[in-house]
């Protein structure tokens, strides 16, 4: 048994200190800059690896990413020293930068600024890897700004419609 103690000298066991447990799964999705339809799907691969290997290095799970001309999904459970906004940040800038040197889709320009990023339970997680997985046959039925539209209102955010154009 570790023993520590503290600068009273109070002696405590190791074993009784607390650890940090969370179970947050977040669904993160972005946009290119203005919706453009530049991720080509034979180099989308290539995008998605570079950005699990961000994810990973930032101590997150990655449970499913996916994507299509406009945008990406990502669904993911943050080690909880990471905060949303930092991940996401990482992820665009260093995937944009990747893009760029690596040619890998010649017309991208950059990554919208914002982002959405919803919290789902454990229970939840099936179904959204799921839908994040058939993301191609979604959107030969739905666009990106319905969906979106969509993600919002079901996790009740409200939003400015001319934030979304």
């Amino acid at each position: 048994m570790i023993k520590n103690h503290d600068p009273d000298g109070v002696e405590h066991n190791a074993e009784n200190i607390l650890a940090t447990y969370t179970q947050i799964i977040y669904h993160i999705v972005f946009a290119t800059k203005h919706r453009e339809r530049v991720l080509a799907k034979p180099r989308r691969e290539d995008l998605f690896r570079y950005i699990w290997g961000i994810v990973k290095n930032h101590d997150c799970h990655l449970f499913r990413l996916n994507g299509v001309e406009d945008h990406v999904h990502i669904l993911t459970s943050i080690h909880p020293t990471v905060s949303p906004a930092d991940l996401v940040k990482a992820i665009k800038t260093g995937s944009a930068k990747w893009i760029k040197e690596n040619d890998v889709f010649p017309q991208f320009g950059h990554w919208q600024e914002g982002y959405g990023a919803f919290t789902h339970s454990v229970r939840e997680k099936d179904g959204l890897i799921e839908y994040i997985k058939n993301q191609e046959e979604h959107h030969r039925r739905v666009d990106y700004l319905d969906e979106y539209r969509k993600l919002l209102c079901s996790a009740e955010v409200e939003f400015d419609e001319k934030y979304l154009l």
